[in-house]
């Protein structure tokens, strides 16, 4: 399927994302998409970018916004970023494993900083799997199907199992 498909699909569909103190993150089958909130009238010069596989260090004016292991490899040298009317530092990063499966990154860093809450994780992996269907069927639209899978069953967890008593 080409690029411009699957942004298609990102256009109708929105985006699941993660938000946090600087801005906020979302994810798709091959991206890792960062938006960090700029002091207004910020200048390139002033921002620092620090892309490595597997580590990302972000810098505005001088203080670290992002400094850390990432959840997952990336293709660093296939990183873009822009700023976009002086106020948002836009930057895409490529994933190295793409989700083929049902992984998906728990947080923006490994350590598990920037993990969206149990409800963001859910609406992320639906909307990965729909881009999952994309991807393998072009010929459809999958950007406002729903999905009926149950994606949270905790680990060891049984449709026979009986909920403990709060007695």
């Amino acid at each position: 399927m080409s690029t411009e498909g699957l942004s298609h699909f990102v256009e109708k569909s929105g985006i699941v994302a993660c938000p946090t103190p600087w801005g906020r993150w979302w994810q798709t089958v091959h991206e890792v998409h960062l938006e960090v909130n700029l002091p207004e009238g910020t200048k390139a010069k002033q921002v620092h970018v620090e892309v490595k596989p597997a580590h990302l260090i972000i810098r505005v004016v001088g203080k670290d916004v992002i400094s850390g292991k990432l959840f997952n490899v990336v293709h660093a040298d296939e990183t873009v970023w822009t700023i976009e009317d002086g106020r948002v530092l836009s930057i895409v990063l490529g994933k190295a494993t793409p989700a083929h499966s049902e992984e998906i990154w728990e947080a923006l860093l490994a350590d598990g900083q920037f993990a969206p809450d149990p409800l963001t994780v859910h609406n992320m992996r639906k909307k990965m799997d729909l881009e999952k269907f994309q991807i393998e069927n072009p010929g459809f639209d999958f950007s406002r199907a729903k999905l009926s899978k149950c994606y949270d069953k905790p680990p060891g967890w049984s449709e026979t199992a009986v909920p403990p008593s709060d007695s």
